[in-house]
Formats: structure tokens, C-alpha cells, sequence
């Protein structure tokens, strides 16, 4: 099989978003008299928001907002804050670049909801280079169940045996490598020691590293 997909998660991969994810539930969280420290948030990171928030309605049983009221408040802070502050990932622009000269088609595959992901890819400007973009937010399970990454392979009409997945949590790796692809793993630099990360094909320390060498040790040259 002929490695000619590339398909990329979003948040803490391509846009630094993860440490605004964590201002929005803390202060969301904050409002239900919830105290989620970093620790306890760790546990969630990958799941799609409504997720999130249903671990954590279960852990600390408030009542005075439904879990429904809680979901849209935190995907309309972080948007927020994204659109405010928002920075590329080191190596976002290179590595778009890299796979479009390869005329890999390239996808996005991501647990935030669609307004979320739209949003992040126009402030970006890199909205064109995307052949399919897909949100976990319409599929019955979310990562690390691979659904959302073989919707967008079948999207761009590739099989998951030609395709390249990038990720830079456990549970998207573990959904990429679910879809049988090649997964290439960017970890936040506090967690690069996970052991958990030795089921990924490729660990990085930042995109900028994938290169022809990197790609035929996958299998693509």
C-alpha cells in the first residue's frame, strides 16, 4: 500500500490551544462551584467536549446547569479565547506545506465540534489546504474510537492503509492506530515520556522534524 493521505488531529498539534481549553473549563467549571485542577483535567484530554463534561458532571454531581449548558459554555469560551490569542503550532505552516508538495491529500480529524474546528481553521488560514475536515461531534463514538478518522479517509477516498495520522495525545494515537494507519505522535514536552506513546510508528518533539527521512521510515518513500 502506497502511503498518500495525510490526516491531522487539531488542538495542541496544529493550534496551541490546549492551555485555552484549560482557562475555559476552569472558569467555566469555576461559575458550578467545581475546583478541576490541571491533574484531574489531564484525564480528559482527547475526548470530545460533551464527554468532558459528562466525566466530570458524574465525578462532581453539581446541579444548577445541565451538562447540555455547560458543553455550549465552554466550546463558546475557548473559541473565544481562541480567536483572541490563538497561536500555530511550531512547524504548522511547514508541515502543510511538506505534504501538499507531495500531493498527499490532506485531512483534518478532531474531537471539537465543527463550529470550534471551522473557526480555528479560518483564523489560521489554512482552511484551503484541507481536502475533507471532520468532527467527532457527529459520529456515535468518539476518540479513541477510530470513527472519526475513517470518516475522513473515506471522505478524501483514501483507505486507512494509505494514510498518515498525527496526533499529540494517547487518545487520539489510539484511535489513529485503531484506523490501522501510520500514526506519527507530537507530544506536549511534559508528557514525551508517557510510555503509552510506544504504541505510535514516529515520536517527535516538534513537526518540523518530519522530513523524506521521517516519511520512508514510515514506509511513504
Amino acid at each position: 500500500m502506497k502511503l498518500d493521505t495525510v490526516i491531522f488531529d487539531m488542538d495542541g498539534l496544529l493550534v496551541d490551544s490546549e492551555p485555552l481549553w484549560g482557562m475555559a473549563m476552569y472558569e467555566v467549571m469555576d461559575t458550578l462551584g467545581v475546583n478541576l485542577t490541571p491533574e484531574l483535567a489531564s484525564q480528559t484530554t482527547g475526548l470530545r467536549t460533551r464527554e468532558v463534561v459528562s466525566y466530570w458532571h458524574d465525578y462532581f454531581k453539581w446541579d444548577s446547569k445541565s451538562t447540555e449548558e455547560v458543553t455550549v459554555e465552554i466550546v463558546e469560551n475557548v473559541t473565544n479565547r481562541i480567536l483572541a490569542e490563538g497561536e500555530a503550532m511550531e512547524g504548522l505552516h511547514y508541515i502543510l506545506d511538506y505534504f501538499d508538495k507531495k500531493r498527499f491529500k490532506i485531512g483534518l480529524a478532531s474531537s471539537s465540534p465543527n463550529s470550534l474546528i471551522q473557526a480555528v481553521i479560518k483564523h489560521l488560514d489554512i482552511a484551503d489546504y484541507f481536502g475533507a475536515v471532520a468532527s467527532a461531534e457527529f459520529e456515535p463514538y468518539g476518540k479513541p474510537h477510530p470513527a472519526v478518522y475513517l470518516s475522513c479517509a473515506a471522505t478524501l477516498g483514501s483507505s486507512p492503509l494509505n494514510c498518515i495520522a498525527f496526533e499529540d495525545s494517547v487518545t487520539g494515537m489510539t484511535a489513529a492506530k485503531a484506523a490501522r494507519m501510520k500514526t506519527v505522535v507530537v507530544p506536549e514536552f511534559h508528557n514525551r515520556k508517557n510510555p503509552r506513546y510506544a504504541l505510535a510508528d514516529l515520536q517527535l518533539d516538534s513537526l518540523l522534524e518530519f522530513n523524506d527521512q521521517q516519511l520512508a521510515k514510515l514506509g511513504g518513500l
